[in-house]
């Protein structure tokens, strides 16, 4: 069983989860985010893309319904007793099996949690969902009850966002000596993700970004590669994964000269980080933690050229993104915490000079000042 935890961690886990359950009056729980499946259970698959889901009901005991390719999924990754499988056909409709599941687990007229709010349930099948259940028993939404208790960290999973942040470390040091004019951003590409999988990591939940020349202001992956040229910039925005724990940072490097415009995005990029750093404190909040890097770049005038957001929780995440909630953004009312794992950018793109400054890394929260989790500084990167 391929197992990355103590089954005493699921157990806590789960006495954690019927808490929130029983608090909220809730008699079972429908999970959709395979998010929350790995967090309780270890169970690994993107089969999420198609229907599937985990019940819990409040006296801890589960139920995945899921496909016939994922049984064997569950049954080696999970800690998952009780399987049971809705059937490939034409017109299939899964959630009448879950509906009659749900019914054989003595569910009927109860009240019910559904995780509303995730990659896991698309709009069309829960539509589906609905009509099955709306005279079923009493339907809450449920969405968030796992995600926020994934947001603070235990002991194990801090280790796994430690050794991830190292990968991604690894991942930059192979990619300082490729960063040169002719340097080309596949090799580039190529060295940072095989560092990552060399330290026995895993894929991430979403495309490494790269891209220079006027690319360099984007901040998703595209398609397409080119070369470094004299006086180039590159923004790269990555990370190192280890058991699906994310541990992001993102540069902005530079070939040949300094520009001034370089210089000065760097100076506020750099000032912003570290006043973010000073206030992602308990006694502030992740709103709190936005209006400080919103101040710092206005003092800089650069708000026209800032992101409404700079940052959020990073931790076990699976496509289509490592982002977590909560996020770095205005009004966030989200209490700053200890053992939170948090992932703050720097992002300016001034497209009107097409000049673009990066600068983030990954932190531990703790009683008083953050901890960041990469070895490298904060210097401007310049080959």
């Amino acid at each position: 069983m391929a197992l990355h935890f103590e089954r005493s961690e699921f157990d806590a886990r789960r006495d954690r989860l019927i808490i929130e359950m029983t608090e909220k009056k809730l008699d079972a729980v429908l999970l959709f985010a395979q998010e929350s499946m790995y967090w309780l259970t270890g169970y690994d698959t993107f089969g999420f893309c198609f229907f599937q889901c985990l019940v819990v009901k409040a006296d801890g005991s589960m139920v995945l319904l899921t496909r016939s390719a994922d049984l064997r999924q569950a049954r080696q990754t999970s800690i998952i007793d009780n399987i049971v499988l809705w059937t490939d056909r034409d017109g299939a409709n899964p959630a009448i099996d879950l509906r009659n599941l749900l019914n054989e687990l003595d569910l009927l007229g109860a009240r019910i949690g559904v995780e509303y709010d995730t990659h896991g349930l698309t709009a069309y099948n829960g539509r589906r969902l609905d009509e099955q259940l709306q005279t079923f028993g009493q339907i809450a939404d449920a969405s968030g009850i796992v995600g926020r208790l994934r947001l603070f960290k235990s002991p194990a999973e801090i280790a796994k966002v430690e050794k991830a942040a190292s990968l991604s470390d690894d991942a930059l040091d192979a990619a300082l000596p490729l960063i040169k004019q002719g340097g080309d951003e596949a090799l580039i590409l190529a060295a940072m993700q095989g560092a990552v999988f060399a330290g026995g990591g895993d894929y991430p939940a979403n495309e490494f970004i790269i891209g220079s020349g006027v690319d360099a202001l984007l901040c998703r992956y595209k398609a397409g590669r080119r070369k470094l040229t004299k006086n180039d910039q590159l923004t790269l925005e990555w990370a190192g994964v280890f058991h699906h724990y994310h541990a992001p940072m993102m540069r902005t490097a530079l070939t040949g000269r300094v520009s001034k415009r370089h210089q000065e995005l760097f100076d506020a990029a750099r000032a912003a980080l570290l006043a973010v750093e000073k206030a992602m404190t308990p006694g502030n909040t992740f709103g709190d933690v936005f209006d400080t890097h919103a101040r710092t770049l206005e003092a800089h005038n650069l708000t026209k050229h800032r992101l409404n957001a700079c940052g959020y929780s990073v931790g076990a995440r699976f496509t289509p993104s490592w982002m977590d909630m909560p996020m770095f953004y205005q009004g966030n009312p989200e209490p700053i915490a200890p053992n939170m794992t948090l992932f703050a950018h720097m992002i300016i793109m001034d497209s009107e000079t097409e000049t673009a400054m990066t600068l983030g890394r990954t932190y531990l929260t703790t009683e008083s000042q953050p901890r960041p989790l990469s070895r490298h500084d904060l210097d401007l990167i310049v080959q």
